[in-house]
């Protein structure tokens, strides 16, 4: 009879995936999936998601794993390259870059400073292509140039200046217009955002509300953001909050300084992302699946009454698991992305994958005990 030795069951346990996909816009507005099934698909223009045929298989070598624990990914329009933050958990300070005409990956070498990737909230900004990030209670910039492909000389994150919040503070950022917007930062109100001004690296002296039009306001709590992008590559001028607990899908207009309340996401998921492109805003979930919601600026009537669907070529080819949290990233999406939420929300997806790992060797040597005695 053949008894598993304790180090084929170890080995076997090992077998279990870590993944932490991610979604995101090319610049022409096809829907790219990286790291669903551990393979990268795209989806297509919008107009084809419904389609019961898979999306289309784009895996190519020099990849990332995607195994980390908060991957997050973030399109360069002017490039037309996804860059991919904490994708890799054996090289956590690579930058990957998947250029989107070409089709190909390549790595850049970053130097990370003080920079902590296990703790950071950031944006790309649009018209210099910037990274801005808040970790640690400091705002760091990362200068990307136009690159589509990794060049030989690293990249560094400069530590530009200290944030006005208190150490607590779990970064939520958002882009428009090349400014920042901080929400729930402490002693802000419900429905205003703290600005920061990229292009004269300041931070204005007062809120700035942005209330609905029944004089109700977003909420002052921890959520996830993306930005709308423009389809003549102009900058962003809306944003996506959504709360943790999926109450409810704001659209914050910074031309207006007005918020739409929209229906909320289907699927009540605090360790969903989400990607916003020009006429859609996407949600991965923790299980993998991923919908979208129709959106259509300054067409008021029409976003009301919109809904979530499924993007049914990507479920076809990569059907989400049966698992409700399989280790999705905690990030956001559109430009701007946290690596961090709070404890009572996130389960990363290295944790869950080393919890469930050893459970499954504790139940394998018990098993084995039981049949050797």
């Amino acid at each position: 009879m053949f008894l598993p030795t304790l180090a084929s069951l170890f080995f076997l346990s090992s077998a279990t995936v870590r993944a932490s996909p991610c979604v995101a816009f090319d610049a022409n507005w096809n829907l790219l999936a990286f790291g669903l099934n551990g393979k990268d698909w795209n989806a297509g223009t919008q107009d084809t998601w419904s389609s019961s045929t898979p999306a289309t298989d784009i895996t190519a070598s020099n990849r990332p794993p995607f195994d980390a624990a908060n991957t997050t990914c973030y399109l360069s329009q002017y490039a037309n390259a996804i860059y991919a933050i904490n994708a890799d958990s054996k090289n956590p300070s690579s930058l990957y870059i998947y250029d989107a005409a070409a089709k190909s990956w390549s790595t850049q070498a970053v130097t990370a400073g003080s920079f902590d990737y296990t703790s950071f909230g950031a944006i790309l900004d649009h018209d210099t292509n910037v990274f801005y990030a808040l970790s640690q209670g400091n705002l760091f910039s990362l200068d990307m140039g136009l690159l589509k492909a990794a060049n030989s000389t690293p990249l560094n994150w400069v530590n530009d200046e200290q944030v006005p919040y208190p150490s607590g503070y779990v970064p939520v950022m958002a882009l428009a217009q090349n400014h920042i917007h901080f929400l729930d930062v402490p002693n802000v109100p419900a429905g205003s955002a703290d600005i920061f001004v990229i292009h004269y690296s300041y931070f204005q002296p007062q809120p700035q509300a942005y209330p609905l039009s029944n004089g109700s306001a977003f909420p002052a709590t921890y959520g996830q953001v993306a930005s709308f992008f423009q389809a003549d590559n102009t900058v962003q001028q809306e944003f996506a909050f959504i709360p943790a607990d999926s109450s409810a899908t704001y659209i914050i207009n910074v031309e207006t300084n007005t918020t739409q309340a929209l229906a909320a996401p289907t699927t009540k998921d605090s360790k969903a992302t989400y990607f916003a492109g020009v006429t859609a805003l996407v949600q991965l979930t923790s299980n993998g699946a991923v919908s979208y919601l129709p959106y259509l600026e300054g067409n008021t009537s029409t976003n009301v009454a919109a809904t979530w669907a499924t993007v049914s070529n990507l479920a076809t080819a990569a059907p989400p698991s049966s698992s409700s949290s399989s280790g999705g990233s905690s990030g956001n999406a559109s430009g701007s992305h946290s690596a961090t939420s709070p404890s009572s929300t996130t389960t990363s997806g290295a944790t869950l994958g080393a919890s469930i790992q050893y459970s499954m060797l504790t139940a394998c040597v018990l098993g084995l005990a039981a049949i050797v005695v």
